[in-house]
């Protein structure tokens, strides 16, 4: 689809993650985009690792395939600069607490005037408007208040950090492009332009539809541990091996837990799991413990069975992607 977004002009006002990755989607659908930072650039620049030339590798991740212009937007005349821009631009995406932008000079109510048939997505952690519209946050912060965090837990009890930044990607730069895209077909059928107001927080709700579910039937909502898919089942669990590493098993259906116990050979007796999980999963992690990973990659892949070998990020990466990466 590296041309479905030809002739489309983006301005990006954006930082640091959900934006600039929601820009970097729309470059790569064909988008010409155009990023504004302050002078010196934005703070991703200067985030580490750093790349031969000095630049972050991070930022320059995020940001590759777009025209990079420095503008202090706090200047006198500075919204006004941009007016040619405005008025060609197709897609206006950015991420400042809500008012900062009307402040600016370049609020939606303001661009709109300019150019009616404007997309302008707004990115925040809680929305435009509500109680707490202006507070500040991240992505654990975002987590912690959607009730993600609560459905986590480590091994002393406590809701873990998690590996992903699932609120700015999967709450904020996901639904931005999905929204700008819908928001692209209706105007092509309308004439008409929108204002996307993207919360973060808000769009992690989905990732606990099952305890939402299960809390409307039953009146009680599952804790961590409590259901089929987060730690509740032998099925669906992380079973560490002999050498430090660990199979991550997600046979639920009936078929792929039967392979699965096939090649560790579980005993008959303990392959219903629903009568003892406590019982089963003992069994399985003594003996997916008495193997190492290697041992069990092939069987496990062979059996077809949704289960596999826990891989470290740095086996799986193609040695050459660093060469197109950046």
């Amino acid at each position: 689809m590296k041309e479905a977004l030809a002739g489309i002009k983006v301005l990006d006002f954006s930082t640091l993650l959900p934006g600039p990755m929601a820009t970097l989607y729309l470059a790569e659908a064909g988008a010409e985009v155009l990023k504004i930072e302050p002078p010196g650039g934005e703070d991703m620049r200067r985030f580490p690792p750093f790349l031969e030339d000095g630049a972050g590798a991070c930022y320059r991740l995020l940001n590759r395939g777009k025209e990079i212009r420095e503008i202090d937007l706090k200047a006198a005349g500075a919204a006004e600069s941009l007016r040619p821009e405005l008025e060609s631009a197709d897609v206006l995406v950015e991420q400042f607490r809500p008012g900062v932008m009307d402040r600016l000079g370049l609020g939606y109510d303001t661009v709109r005037k300019i150019n009616p048939g404007i997309i302008y997505c707004s990115i925040t952690g809680y929305g435009q408007t509500g109680s707490k519209a202006q507070k500040a946050g991240h992505d654990i912060s975002y987590m912690a208040e959607s009730g993600i965090l609560s459905l986590t837990e480590g091994s002393d009890g406590q809701p873990i950090v998690p590996p992903v930044l699932a609120a700015d990607i999967a709450g904020g730069t996901y639904p931005a492009v999905i929204q700008i895209a819908l928001a692209l077909i209706q105007r092509g059928r309308t004439g008409e332009g929108a204002h996307l107001d993207i919360s973060m927080t808000n769009n992690l709700r989905p990732f606990a539809w099952w305890a939402t579910a299960i809390g409307a039937a039953t009146g009680t909502v599952p804790k961590a541990g409590d259901w089929l898919l987060n730690g509740g089942s032998p099925r669906y669990a992380i079973y560490p091996t002999k050498d430090g590493r660990a199979v991550a098993v997600g046979a639920l259906e009936e078929k792929f837990w039967q392979a699965f116990c096939d090649v560790i050979d579980l005993p008959k007796g303990l392959r219903n799991g629903r009568a003892d999980p406590t019982a089963t999963r003992s069994a399985v992690a003594d003996t997916i413990a008495s193997r190492t990973a290697d041992d069990w990659r092939q069987p496990l892949a062979e059996a077809d069975c949704c289960c596999a070998v826990v891989e470290n990020l740095s086996e799986i990466m193609d040695p050459g992607y660093p060469d197109t990466l950046f």
